[in-house]
């Protein structure tokens, strides 16, 4: 950088200056697409933005490759989640198949529960997919997740209170 250069050395110019190549190989790495990496690279330094002062990010690519993975790893659930619905449609017949506007509307309120049920146990979302989607009682989610069905009323109990913002 200059020494006529105005911009303080730990501004977010100079954070994306001297880490948004590097930062872009890596997650073009790990994706395997360039464009997708692109977008994560802009993500992730929106996310710095709206954070943090740039000036207190005491390990940049550290800090840098810890936001962009949480990133990456939504951008593949939701992949993983689209290709799976638009799978299950697919396999409709043509006249019970949702209009496009109602395909991106169904896609986004799953993208969202997703979000919602993120960071619960395995057994706790679980508990509440199989409840909610598939209409199992108690005593049958018991014997699926193996476990009592007072677990499975705890367990569904924490998911909606995870959807409703309540949980601790």
């Amino acid at each position: 950088m200059a020494a006529s250069d105005p911009t303080p050395p730990h501004s977010l110019h100079a954070l994306y200056q001297d880490h948004q190549g590097w930062l872009q190989g890596w997650l073009r790495k790990k994706l395997g697409n360039a464009l997708d990496a692109a977008d994560l690279v802009h993500d992730t330094y929106l996310r710095v933005l709206s954070r943090r002062e740039p000036g207190n990010i005491r390990e940049p690519r550290s800090y840098l490759a810890t936001v962009a993975h949480g990133l990456m790893v939504n951008h593949l659930r939701r992949r993983d989640l689209e290709r799976a619905y638009l799978e299950t449609l697919a396999q409709l017949p043509e006249p019970l198949a949702p209009s496009p506007e109602a395909r991106a509307m169904a896609l986004e309120t799953l993208c969202e529960i997703d979000a919602m049920l993120d960071g619960l146990p395995v057994p706790v979302r679980r508990a509440f997919l199989l409840c909610q989607l598939e209409g199992m009682t108690h005593a049958e989610i018991a014997k699926v997740l193996r476990v009592s069905v007072c677990s499975v009323r705890l367990y569904i109990g924490r998911a909606l209170r995870q959807c409703l913002g309540l949980a601790p």
